[in-house]
């Protein structure tokens, strides 16, 4: 039997709260202002050339990071341990979990909501670098640490294919898709 304590149980409904605010209050906000959900990128549809160019994004940023990864000297001996971190398979499970469903939330707040009021204020060339850098800082909440503000990078592209396709569907999977790849790849 499990058992949590006070504290535990606090966070865990305090980072449900922020999951459900993030995922609600884009939809919520369209609806108040009378705004079409599809001009926030609410809509999910991956229209020409979407599926060709998230496929493309994660070949050429997710696969030399797994080089990266297995390379650089981040304390954890890949070498030693031969090959990437392992993980029993009920914390991997959790983890893919909640790293999908962080995707879906993630982006719908991030890129569709804030990125959509930032390029409407400042357009896209200093929105998408703003909001992205916001995405990385917000996973320092999470567990402090510089490799979570490298999220930054991938931030770019997501804020890329959202502006290029005009839904967050291609940020959606290419942020699943770096979630899972990150399960298998960043040492703990």
């Amino acid at each position: 039997m499990m058992s949590f304590t006070l504290r535990e149980l606090a966070g865990t409904l305090l980072g449900l709260a922020i999951a459900a605010f993030m995922i609600y209050f884009p939809y919520a906000w369209c609806g108040r202002r009378r705004e079409s959900e599809e001009s926030y990128g609410l809509k999910w549809f991956m229209g020409k050339g979407a599926a060709f160019e998230t496929t493309l994004s994660v070949l050429l940023s997710v696969v030399p990071l797994t080089f990266v990864s297995y390379y650089w000297p981040m304390g954890f001996d890949f070498k030693t341990v031969g090959g990437p971190f392992r993980l029993d398979l009920l914390t991997a499970l959790n983890m893919l979990g909640g790293g999908l469903g962080a995707s879906f939330i993630e982006e719908t707040f991030y890129r569709g909501w804030l990125q959509t009021i930032a390029v409407r204020k400042m357009g896209a060339w200093l929105a998408i670098p703003l909001v992205a850098l916001l995405f990385a800082l917000s996973h320092l909440f999470v567990a402090p640490s510089w490799l979570r503000v490298a999220t930054f990078f991938p931030g770019i592209i997501m804020g890329l294919l959202r502006h290029r396709h005009g839904s967050v569907l291609p940020s959606i999977i290419y942020h699943a898709l770096c979630n899972v790849w990150a399960v298998w790849w960043i040492p703990r």
